[in-house]
């Protein structure tokens, strides 16, 4: 079974190791308790909102990035192909609502 926590850990792990931030600097820097960022990290704890987007901002890393690739790597894991474009019919539905709009 694939758990979201234990993905959104190693991504943000992985984005911490990017920046060569260590895990007391960025639990400062969002406010958080070490431990529990070391226990988030390692997918022992599923962290609230709040607690994702400070750390997201500790990391200077927007949260849709993060989440962006947490789902990429729920997709892989899944089997799942997801496009890196917007399907053309969703585009023409766009346009067309746009266009009543105005």
């Amino acid at each position: 079974m694939v758990l979201v926590r234990q993905e959104i850990g190693d991504v943000l792990r992985d984005f911490r190791l990017q920046k060569g931030r260590t895990l007391r600097q960025v639990a400062g820097r969002a406010s958080v308790a070490l431990g529990y960022l070391s226990e988030v990290e390692r997918g022992q704890k599923e962290a609230s909102s709040e607690i994702l987007a400070s750390v997201a901002e500790a990391l200077d890393v927007p949260i849709s990035q993060i989440m962006r690739e947490v789902s990429d790597r729920l997709a892989l894991l899944e089997g799942v192909t997801i496009p890196d474009t917007i399907p053309a019919e969703f585009v023409a539905n766009y346009d067309s609502a746009l266009a009543g709009a105005r």
